[in-house]
């Protein structure tokens, strides 16, 4: 199994934290969000990990990784980013976004699933939504498991909370079928250089939860592997406010 982090993103909205660094290269506790993720992969026994780059891709630099570069990054987005790695898509996989931070419990109940695309979703989104932005009415998208776990509707934007019980964090796998199902529809949709269907985005423009909604649409089965937190997003300065907040009161108790 290889892992790959998607770390081609800017920061913008992380205003002086991440001023002149990759997303992921910012520092929490002592350590880069990557570097954690790194670490957490080592200690899953995932020994091949890849990092696609983008902004200021010379500032990311760790021994025993194989870099990418996504060239386009200021015009495309997470599945460009994936699919610049294109020659190592070839076996099991797990993606994780370079912005979030997870615990490696999660990460071993993503990879050890066994179903051909898995998506980690959390369950208690509610209460970190609370806690990040004061309310359940903001940032909103749908996310949808029947019974048998598969998801049967994601990435949606919608205005009011009822109904979500789950929230897309960021974080996949990829059997080797599985991989091999999204190349082929990427390639096939790239050939008709189409729009996505959910987002209208234009193709080179096409965020990772597209790309799972026409592949469900496509009767594609795409398993979630459910989190009670366990989690932490870093997408704007007020994140990396919160999380140190809880980090320096104890409050986080999953960093590894």
């Amino acid at each position: 199994m290889k892992a790959i982090i998607l770390a081609a993103g800017s920061g913008t909205r992380m205003g002086n934290y991440a001023q002149d660094i990759p997303k992921g290269m910012l520092t929490f506790a002592g350590h880069t969000l990557i570097e954690r993720q790194i670490r957490l992969f080592q200690n899953a026994g995932i020994k091949e990990i890849i990092i696609v780059t983008g902004y200021k891709s010379q500032k990311i630099k760790y021994k025993g990784v194989a870099y990418y570069h996504n060239q386009n990054y200021k015009s495309t987005n997470m599945i460009e980013t994936l699919v610049c790695a294109e020659k190592e898509l070839n076996t099991d996989l797990v993606v994780s976004y370079s912005d979030i931070l997870y615990r490696g419990e999660l990460l071993k109940a993503v990879t050890h699933n066994s179903g051909d695309i898995i998506v980690a979703a959390d369950k208690d989104w509610r209460k970190y939504w609370m806690m990040r932005y004061g309310t359940t009415e903001t940032d909103l998208e749908t996310l949808t498991v029947s019974e048998n776990g598969k998801i049967s509707e994601i990435g949606k934007p919608v205005r009011s909370p009822k109904g979500i019980k789950y929230r897309y964090i960021g974080l996949l796998k990829f059997s080797q079928k599985g991989i091999k199902q999204l190349l082929g529809y990427y390639h096939s949709k790239k050939a008709k250089n189409e729009k996505w269907k959910q987002s209208g985005n234009m193709f080179l423009k096409g965020y990772m939860t597209d790309m799972l909604h026409e592949l469900i649409e496509s009767k594609m089965d795409i398993q979630a592997e459910i989190t009670k937190g366990n989690w932490f997003e870093f997408d704007t300065s007020k994140d990396y406010e919160l999380a140190l907040k809880l980090y320096n009161t104890g409050k986080i108790s999953f960093l590894e």
